[in-house]
């Protein structure tokens, strides 16, 4: 289990971090628990939607499940009235292999997903708000459960919270442990007891979502940041961060470094001191590799493309992505070709099947990249690959086809001579990477 630790320079999210017991709670009440719910319910029931809406949105904070979509922005779509009842959707489906943060804020910090989730659900105008773990989470899901209950409890949650005459109600679910139902409109599928397949948007579930009703879905750890950006201002948690990308991140450092974790950094903070600094370097003092910025699906970056800060924005120009911060780091003696066939070989089993480029496509790549891998591949091959996951991107309902997609592109153009030395018989030399070192904390 990787450690929950924290850059000493800026905790938020991690302010109530491991040890100080703040899954009970009584100890989240004392560390400034539920003040931030109470803050915007005092700003009347006119005013507080407009309050809250506008808070997010100087607070530059973006979504932390991997789109980055400014989470104000997202939060004002959905329509001031409707016919259908309203929703929040919280996705703690966590399936991004090398991320593990959501798992943490559940065990340690339940009671700030749940108020985080009643402020989204005051913005909006819902009276109904779900929590929805991963499949595998069993022991999370009795902390929340726990957690929730408390909440009631203490009238927090139920038809009078705070006393304000306001309602609000949260059920917690889990899904299967599919990777699929991580896409948000697939989420809803499974939430309505249905197969988790992405639905054709337009609508969007901001308009049309959960039951057919205005929805907005958002990551753990994006609740989570709520109710401290509430109470300590939109423009102060903005200035935390880089431009464009406010506050704090979670990132999950796994592989080969000293010191695996989940730390929580600026925006924008340098990927090379995170490496070397933060998680003490390569594991056993060798060189560096590769290293994949933020989870499975986004390309990966040589050794000399780390000089980058950790934003949305700055990893987009280099052809890259934050992703869901999952940081997976990659020493010398990896074999890039196996790397890429682990990694394909997980999409094209969590392919849900629902979209051709996506189900047939992640199933040629797999069996052309263990071909090359084997020994038996030709020089083709890599152009095979290449072309099928160039005709994967923009093909699907939901982004899983350029999820699987992007990071093969990444191997097969920046490792490409790796690729042809498998090919011309040059595989010794290149150790088996054990499943700890690559999928640290994704439950796979």
């Amino acid at each position: 289990m990787p450690r929950l630790v924290s850059h000493p320079d800026e905790v938020i999210v991690l302010k109530r971090r491991f040890g100080q017991g703040a899954a009970k709670i009584d100890r989240y009440i004392a560390l400034d628990g539920y003040a931030a719910a109470q803050k915007a319910i005092a700003q009347g029931k006119d005013a507080m939607p407009g309050w809250i809406i506008d808070t997010m949105k100087a607070s530059g904070l973006r979504g932390r499940g991997g789109a980055g979509f400014p989470t104000g922005m997202k939060w004002s779509f959905v329509p001031k009235t409707s016919a259908k009842p309203k929703y929040v959707l919280v996705n703690g489906d966590e399936s991004e292999p090398g991320t593990c943060k959501d798992h943490m804020l559940f065990r340690e910090d339940p009671h700030a997903v749940i108020e985080g989730t009643i402020i989204a659900g005051l913005a909006i105008g819902a009276k109904t708000g779900f929590i929805y773990l991963r499949g595998e989470y069993r022991t999370l899901l009795n902390i929340m459960e726990h957690a929730v209950a408390d909440a009631y409890a203490r009238g927090f949650l139920g038809k009078n919270i705070f006393g304000s005459g306001l309602g609000f109600d949260i059920i917690t679910q889990t899904g299967a442990g599919a990777y699929e139902v991580g896409e948000e409109s697939a989420l809803m599928e499974s939430l309505e007891g249905k197969r988790g397949v992405p639905r054709i948007r337009p609508p969007f579930p901001a308009v049309v979502g959960l039951y057919g009703g205005p929805t907005i879905i958002n990551n753990a750890e994006t609740i989570a940041n709520v109710p401290h950006i509430l109470l300590m201002g939109g423009e102060a948690y903005c200035q935390l961060g880089s431009e464009r990308n406010g506050g704090t991140r979670l990132f999950s450092i796994s592989g080969h470094v000293e010191r695996p974790g989940v730390y929580e950094l600026p925006m924008g903070y340098p990927l090379r001191k995170a490496i070397y600094e933060v998680a003490g370097g390569i594991l056993g003092g060798k060189e560096l590799k590769a290293v994949v910025p933020g989870g499975a699906s986004c390309p990966v970056l040589r050794a000399d493309e780390i000089d980058i800060g950790l934003d949305f924005d700055q990893l987009a120009k280099c052809g890259s992505m934050l992703g869901s911060g999952g940081i997976v780091v990659l020493d010398e003696t990896v074999s890039i070709v196996e790397f890429a066939l682990r990694t394909i070989k997980f999409y094209q089993h969590e392919s849900c099947g629902w979209c051709i480029p996506c189900r047939e496509g992640t199933d040629w790549i797999k069996k052309t990249l263990t071909r090359v891998y084997e020994g038996g591949g030709a020089k083709k091959d890599i152009e095979t690959v290449q072309y099928v996951a160039e005709n994967m991107m923009g093909r699907t309902f939901c982004p899983f086809g350029d999820a699987a997609a992007m990071p093969t592109l990444g191997f097969v153009k920046k490792f490409r001579k790796e690729f042809e030395d498998y090919i011309e018989g040059k595989k010794a030399g290149t150790p088996l990477m054990t499943e700890e070192h690559i999928l640290v904390g994704a439950g796979h």
